[in-house]
């Protein structure tokens, strides 16, 4: 049976009619036309399909639409445009990251999870943060370089504001 939903994504309120057991990933692709993120397992456990809720990596084919109405959601769409990509996204593409890019997404939001968490996270604490992604193309050492260069561009951009503030 469809509900009425509403869903606050990438800043957007959007009305959705759909069953509240409906897995939100369905929602984001089939009612709101968003590619990303991507269906890879339907289980949870390869992370294509992560997206962030409240500021937390979540895996959007496991969230039932009634778990994820009235929380904060963003999706790859959500992060920054061709011109003005966001910090972590454009040190994935400065690390030159993926081969197929079919994961990218679940790495991308993940990494800005963890960066919104611990702007300055040890290899250790990505490796944690990352354990459940699947990169079939074996591309984790530039992964963790484009995690450290957004880090740094973030904190960088981070200073600034502070010094401006100051001024």
């Amino acid at each position: 049976m469809n509900t009425n939903t509403s869903l606050k994504v990438n800043g957007q309120t959007h009305a959705v009619s759909a069953d509240s057991d409906c897995p939100l990933l369905y929602v984001l692709r089939d009612d709101l036309a968003l590619h990303n993120p991507r269906f890879g397992c339907g289980l949870g456990q390869c992370g294509a399909c992560t997206v962030i809720v409240d500021g937390r990596a979540v895996r959007s084919c496991l969230l039932p639409l009634s778990r994820a109405a009235g929380k904060e959601i963003v999706t790859l769409e959500g992060l920054g445009t061709l011109e003005k990509p966001h910090p972590v996204q454009a040190a994935f593409i400065a690390e030159q990251t993926f081969q197929c890019g079919y994961c990218l997404n679940g790495w991308v939001m993940s990494a800005k999870a963890l960066l919104d968490q611990n702007p300055n996270p040890s290899d250790a604490e990505m490796r944690k943060a990352f354990e459940s992604l699947v990169c079939r193309c074996g591309s984790h050492a530039r992964i963790f370089s484009a995690v450290r260069r957004a880090a740094a561009s973030m904190r960088a951009a981070a200073n600034l504001s502070d010094a401006q503030r100051s001024a």
